[in-house]
């Protein structure tokens, strides 16, 4: 089993070290990661700028290693085209810090890493951890209830078209109240523009996380679920036809545009 993983938060982000020890037990472990932050940059590749992968050792000798000075896409994509002998049979994104949840699945470069690997047929999932202060993180904690969950996710085989969203709660594996299969909310609105005046009287706006102070949350989404202690699993679909769709569509047009 060949594990391709990378992230957002960079290279040396002891997020993706815990991921990288627990998917060890697992099979052969190759890394390919942005050499800093890519934080919300979403699903963005690199086009005007030549992209350099420096071979490293910053894990076990058993594993290959290489950081990027590009966007978790790049990663991916390099990952899967240029670096491995052979594509991976699997590719984990993260561990983020912060949850990903909701319309965050448009922004977030976690998830954006995993979405690259279902446009190449190969299954991914993105894993986050709500929690936003690595100083202060226990990944020991964390990484006991990761490998129950990738203990399940080895056992089967997952759908190549279909990504997998994971949040963790942090929490220990005993106030962990199981995992819940939830659809996003995409209802809820995460973040917000606060204006701020500079000494010249200009307002500039700073895009504002408001997690933390969300309520009236719906039951059984995302965001409801992850706050009552559940590890969330949300399948996240790439769809680039819809059949119904189509036919509507052609109904619309062809009683106008390609009317004589």
């Amino acid at each position: 089993m060949r594990i391709l993983v990378t992230n957002d938060d960079g290279i040396f982000h002891p997020g993706i070290e815990a991921m990288v020890n627990v998917l060890g037990h697992f099979g052969e472990v190759y890394v390919v990661s942005p050499d800093k932050e890519r934080s919300a940059i979403s699903h963005s590749i690199t086009l005007r700028h030549p992209i350099k992968a420096i071979k490293n050792k910053l894990f076990t000798t058993a594993i290959q290693s290489w950081m990027v000075n590009g966007t978790p896409a790049d990663c991916v994509n390099m990952g899967i085209n240029v670096l491995m002998k052979e594509p991976p049979d699997i590719v984990f994104s993260g561990i983020n810090i912060g949850p990903n949840l909701g319309r965050d699945i448009f922004y977030s470069g976690t998830i954006a890493g995993a979405m690259e690997a279902t446009l190449h047929n190969i299954p991914a999932v993105a894993v986050s951890l709500a929690s936003f202060d690595s100083q202060y993180v226990n990944y020991e904690q964390v990484k006991i209830l990761f490998y129950r969950l990738a203990e399940v996710i080895f056992q089967y085989t997952l759908p190549k078209e279909i990504l997998l969203n994971v949040n963790l709660p942090y929490t220990s594996k005993e106030l962990c109240r199981g995992v819940k299969v939830v659809d996003v909310d995409m209802q809820v609105q995460r973040y917000r523009y606060v204006g701020l005046n500079d000494p010249h009287g200009q307002i500039y706006y700073w895009l504002k996380d408001e997690y933390q102070q969300l309520d009236k949350l719906r039951e059984n989404k995302d965001f409801s679920s992850l706050r009552e202690g559940y590890i969330t699993i949300s399948p996240v679909e790439l769809r680039a036809s819809n059949k119904r769709k189509k036919e509507q569509l052609n109904r619309w047009f062809s009683h106008s545009v390609n009317r004589p």
